[in-house]
């Protein structure tokens, strides 16, 4: 939330210099406040424990939040029961007429696929369009990110020759919003086939602000700041990448330790969570940013957005 602060006080130039939210008494005054209203399009195949790390993540803002789910009508969802996803979750066709301050699209295990393969590419991509006019700002989660910049910006992937698997260390490379409070090194696990394709990057439409000397971008953002792309999983619990690990070698796939995730690489030792107050500090930043530039009347998302994407061309 933000700091009020009188006109001309000492600390406020020097808090704007780091991207700390400070208002000034008049604005104040005239401050409404309503509930934000998500959208998270969950393509993850265990849907549940997909729910519990976002909501848990989201859920540290002082704001209150309404929060909707949406599902992919052109798929069959294997691993989650029709019955939950019919009481919980909505179609595309019953939320395209609304407007959202923020959207979050996950990751799903199907990055090995040229993208026009996903049985729900064309779905997936007219929920891309509208959410570049029905959301204030948008999230995207690791394949959900390489999606999302193929789509939008024409960035395409490149394939690994094993598994990025594991725990690595990140730096910004500027000092953007959503790091206020970070350390200048954060780590994040990353579970992926596939990277992008940097040298495709427009440096006009879009930029990297966390990187690893090793495997390149983690975080980018568009100039405009409205779309946000997450490589890795800021919201993994402890133990998903030992389970990922677990149910690779069960099907016999040759999948490496984690990296720096096992204490001493061993399972037995355990793991030590080094990301968790990051991941929290991130999505309680970007809420508060998008609090900052969400319109209080909904209706008027819309008109803000395609000005912004008129403003883009």
């Amino acid at each position: 939330m933000p700091i009020k602060l009188i006109e001309n006080f000492p600390a406020k130039q020097v808090l704007e210099q780091e991207n700390i939210f400070a208002i000034d008494n008049e604005r104040a005054a005239t401050q409404d406040i309503r509930p934000l209203k998500l959208l998270i399009l969950n393509l993850m195949p265990n849907k549940i424990d997909t729910e519990t790390q976002l909501l848990r993540l989201i859920s540290q803002s002082p704001l209150q939040i309404d929060v909707d789910f949406l599902k992919i009508s052109s798929h069959e969802h294997k691993n989650t029961s029709v019955t939950h996803l019919a009481q919980f979750y909505l179609s595309f066709d019953e939320v395209k007429d609304r407007t959202y301050d923020g959207m979050i699209i996950t990751g799903a295990p199907v990055e090995q696929l040229p993208f026009e393969e996903v049985n729900y590419w064309q779905e997936l991509m007219e929920i891309m369009d509208w959410s570049q006019t029905n959301v204030t700002s948008v999230i995207h989660i690791c394949w959900g990110a390489q999606a999302g910049l193929y789509h939008h910006y024409q960035v395409g992937k490149t394939s690994y020759d094993k598994k990025l698997f594991g725990i690595y260390s990140q730096y910004p490379t500027g000092n953007h919003r959503l790091f206020r409070g970070f350390d200048d090194r954060f780590d994040t696990p990353q579970s992926r086939y596939t990277g992008i394709n940097e040298k495709q990057l427009d440096s006009k439409l879009i930029r990297v602000i966390a990187a690893n000397p090793e495997i390149g971008g983690t975080i980018l953002i568009s100039n405009d700041d409205h779309d946000i792309f997450l490589l890795g999983h800021f919201e993994y619990d402890t133990d998903s990448l030992k389970q990922e690990y677990l149910r690779d070698q069960e099907k016999g796939l040759a999948t490496d330790l984690p990296e720096n995730y096992f204490i001493e690489d061993s399972i037995e030792k355990g793991i030590c969570n080094t990301w968790r107050s990051h991941a929290h500090l991130l999505y309680r930043n970007w809420l508060n940013d998008v609090y900052q530039l969400t319109p209080y009347d909904l209706n008027e998302i819309v008109t803000i957005q395609k000005k912004r994407l008129e403003e883009r061309t």
